[in-house]
């Protein structure tokens, strides 16, 4: 009977302190471990590349000039005659690639400041702006130096500002322009027509930001960019008032000058880039 009892108190005293552990609070966990997502800024250096299309948007206000004939004159003796422009349009591919800066005030959304420079081929095609005179000696052939024809690379150094929404850039850019070209008489060139070209570049555009693990990404760079723009280049410094020529074959040196009016040396380029953006995230 006794060893019952003190078998019975042994059990209930067991399963009061396992009831008893069963109430006490249990050990916190530890809390979570927050990472904050870093908010994209537009602020750090960017290099990339890009290609589009180039048209002509210069304002050609004369098409022909007088030849002298006679003797002496251009057309082996004979009378003088007219030579004709025949005022094809002068457009083709660009491409290249570019460099530059960006300056974000506010990360996330604010204004965006930087600086751009570019460098650019141009093809604007062959046998641009080659004039036609009947009658004229195959001594000579008439070109026309006003127009672009012998332009075949040009360049921008721009300041840009704009507005960021958060991976979206919507920006202005304007600037100092340049350019060269050949004096290949394929296109339309001259002995003494290649000559270095200034002006200015103004446009705008819209870019956005890729996220950093796009399949873009091959340099490994904080960001991929994509953009669009749209520039209007004006290289008429160098240019105005020249007038057509006619041009010694043998020689490919000007042999007479007609100052038919001013063509400005304009054009415009729409084109896609794509930039990789390295410092800041």
């Amino acid at each position: 009977m006794i060893k019952t009892l003190l078998l019975a108190s042994a059990a209930t005293a067991l399963l009061a302190g396992a009831a008893s552990a069963a109430d006490l609070p249990r050990r916190a966990a530890p809390p979570p471990v927050f990472t904050p997502v870093p908010v994209f800024t537009w602020t750090g250096f960017y290099a990339g590349f890009n290609a589009g299309y180039a048209f002509d948007a210069s304002s050609n206000n004369t098409n022909s000039f007088a030849v002298p004939g006679g003797p002496g004159g251009f057309t082996g003796g004979g009378p003088g005659t007219t030579a004709f422009f025949s005022q094809r349009n002068q457009e083709g591919f660009t491409g290249g690639g570019q460099i530059g800066y960006n300056v974000q005030f506010t990360p996330g959304s604010g204004v965006v400041v930087g600086i751009e420079a570019d460098a650019q081929y141009l093809d604007f095609g062959r046998n641009r702006n080659n004039g036609f005179a009947a009658g004229l000696s195959p001594a000579y052939y008439v070109t026309d130096p006003r127009g672009l024809s012998s332009l075949d690379f040009f360049g921008t150094v721009r300041g840009r500002i704009g507005y960021a929404f958060d991976r979206v850039l919507v920006y202005g850019t304007g600037g100092f322009a340049y350019g060269s070209g050949s004096a290949d008489r394929s296109f339309g060139g001259f002995a003494g027509n290649d000559s270095f070209r200034t002006g200015y570049a103004v446009g705008g555009g819209i870019e956005y930001a890729l996220p950093t693990d796009s399949f873009l990404n091959f340099f490994r760079s904080s960001a991929v960019t994509l953009k669009v723009e749209g520039l209007y280049v004006n290289l008429d410094r160098n240019t105005r008032n020249q007038g057509a020529l006619v041009i010694n074959a043998a020689s490919n040196a000007p042999a007479y000058y007609s100052p038919v009016g001013r063509r400005d040396d304009e054009f415009a380029v729409v084109r896609a880039g794509l930039n990789y953006k390295f410092g800041s995230y």
